[in-house]
């Protein structure tokens, strides 16, 4: 039998040897075959497979969201128009992130803008509203 070992995958795919068996625990990636010495042979297509779970990480789509991708994919009567929704479901996060994103810097930068730099830290208006409900 013919494969990568763990090593070899995780090496030609930047990921950490654990990753990989993370992901065949939450069976992102199918448990490869056993040589006759019962090491794990990862077909060269592993490579491939993880390369689109790396890019979908990037792109933001959780490890859940990205089974389900790859689950999609597999299904003959899928449709090209049911990843698009899905992509479109992770654009709308994406903007509420960054909605919720710039409202956290206005609060820091007032909090900031009203800060005593030379004051006692028992006067810091920061920690102050931090304290604050």
């Amino acid at each position: 039998m013919n494969g990568l070992t763990r090593a070899q995958l995780s090496r030609r795919c930047r990921i950490n040897p654990e990753t990989l068996r993370y992901y065949e625990k939450i069976k992102l990636i199918p448990k490869p075959p056993r040589s006759s010495s019962n090491y794990r042979q990862y077909p060269e297509h592993y490579v491939q497979r993880i390369g689109f779970i790396k890019r979908g990480q990037e792109l933001g789509f959780t490890l859940r969201e990205i089974r389900d991708l790859l689950d999609l994919r597999a299904k003959e009567n899928a449709k090209c128009s049911d990843v698009r929704r899905r992509a479109e479901g992770k654009i709308a996060d994406v903007d509420e992130k960054i909605r919720s994103l710039r409202a956290i810097r206005r609060a820091l930068a007032s909090l900031v803008e009203r800060c005593v730099d030379d004051g006692p830290i028992g006067e810091c208006s920061i920690l102050e509203a931090m304290d604050d409900e």
